[in-house]
């Protein structure tokens, strides 16, 4: 019987497919940067910034200056801000809070996530958040599931968990949960629920 349903952040509960894709566009179109400059000068503390081994502040100066343009930090948190949720994912969130425990698991930065619950006052419909920056873990090792596990005391089995990138679905089959890829291009949501429904009745 399921207990838990687990969801990824970007590309489930938001439009953009990574949390990196929000940031660089909108530094982009903010600054007048080309989008490929801020790209290719971001991802080169990308890996850093999501296993916790750095801080967007620790690297923010010297980020600026790879682009030739300082950009106030603000404008960074702001970015955070102005991730676009899809709001039916959010709605389902706050339904199945209280029936099942929620939870998300996510490659990310924590800075950015904590930003955005916060300012979207949605943090207590989480029962677990699992930031692999806190962690330092991503979710190509099963130490960052076995702590979800740790926290709400339940089993891989009683476990569903939604991503939208195939790779990350494979420790979490190994370790027994059910999973579903969530088709990011398409957003189709009635077929999504169907398959949830079907997982979780």
């Amino acid at each position: 019987m399921i207990k838990a349903v687990l969801f990824d952040f970007d590309g489930v509960l938001t439009i953009d497919k990574t949390g990196s894709t929000s940031i660089t566009n909108y530094l982009s179109d903010i600054s007048g940067i080309p989008l490929e400059d801020v790209k290719t000068c971001y991802y080169k503390y990308n890996k850093q910034l999501l296993l916790g081994e750095t801080t967007h502040l620790e690297i923010w100066q010297e980020f600026c200056k790879s682009l030739g343009q300082n950009i106030d930090y603000d404008i960074l948190i702001d970015s955070f801000r102005a991730t676009r949720l899809d709001e039916k994912m959010i709605t389902l969130v706050k339904e199945l809070k209280g029936k099942y425990f929620v939870g998300m698991i996510t490659d990310n930065k924590c800075d950015r996530i904590n930003t955005i619950l916060e300012y979207r006052g949605l943090k207590e419909y989480f029962d677990v958040i699992a930031i692999s920056a806190n962690l330092h873990s991503g979710k190509d090792s099963d130490s960052i599931f076995k702590y979800v596990l740790d926290v709400l005391d339940i089993s891989a089995s009683e476990c569903l968990f939604i991503d939208n990138t195939e790779k990350n679905l494979v420790i979490p089959r190994k370790m027994g949960m059910a999973t579903i890829l969530y088709d990011d291009n398409n957003r189709d949501y009635d077929l999504f629920v169907n398959d949830l429904e079907r997982i979780i009745a």
